[in-house]
């Protein structure tokens, strides 16, 4: 029965953190669900592929450091890693969805889809760096307030 109570926690907490990522995408801060509420729902797919995989890499490189409740020097560098390497894996697959759109969608030249992709670069990699400095304050904020709360032991 405790079990089955940590999995509806989960999907809950879940549940709550997109609410309040859709509720932040009016600040002006695109997430996740803007292609949805921008009228762009086709591209939402790639975007809930792409922050997945994001995800899946900085969660692979930092969980285990993240879950200690003392960090070591080469813990903070594991969730320093994840941060880079999610960062850098949102910049390629955007890059990647820039290229295979603008050969296949908008039928652009192979110099035209580069051209298109150095225009994106650059904001690209200031997201890129956004990400990598807020993921481990973030991290930092709400990990004592999660686990004051109790919330921390049942994710």
């Amino acid at each position: 029965m405790a079990n089955n109570r940590n999995k509806t926690f989960r999907i809950c907490f879940i549940g709550l953190m997109a609410a309040i990522v859709f509720v932040v995408n009016y600040l002006r801060i695109p997430f996740m669900l803007y292609d949805i509420v921008a009228g762009w729902g086709a591209e939402c797919i790639i975007t809930f592929i792409n922050k997945g995989v994001i995800a899946l890499v900085a969660g692979l490189i930092g969980y285990k450091a993240a879950r200690k409740d003392v960090t070591t020097s080469a813990d903070r560098t594991r969730i320093i890693a994840g941060s880079v390497l999610g960062a850098l894996a949102y910049v390629a697959l955007y890059m990647l969805k820039t290229f295979v759109f603008g050969q296949l969608v908008d039928g652009l030249t192979f110099d035209a889809v580069i051209a298109k992709m150095l225009t994106k670069l650059p904001g690209s990699l200031m997201n890129a760096v956004f990400a990598f400095i807020v993921a481990p304050i973030l991290l930092g904020a709400l990990k004592p307030a999660l686990k004051k709360a109790g919330l921390y032991e049942k994710l």
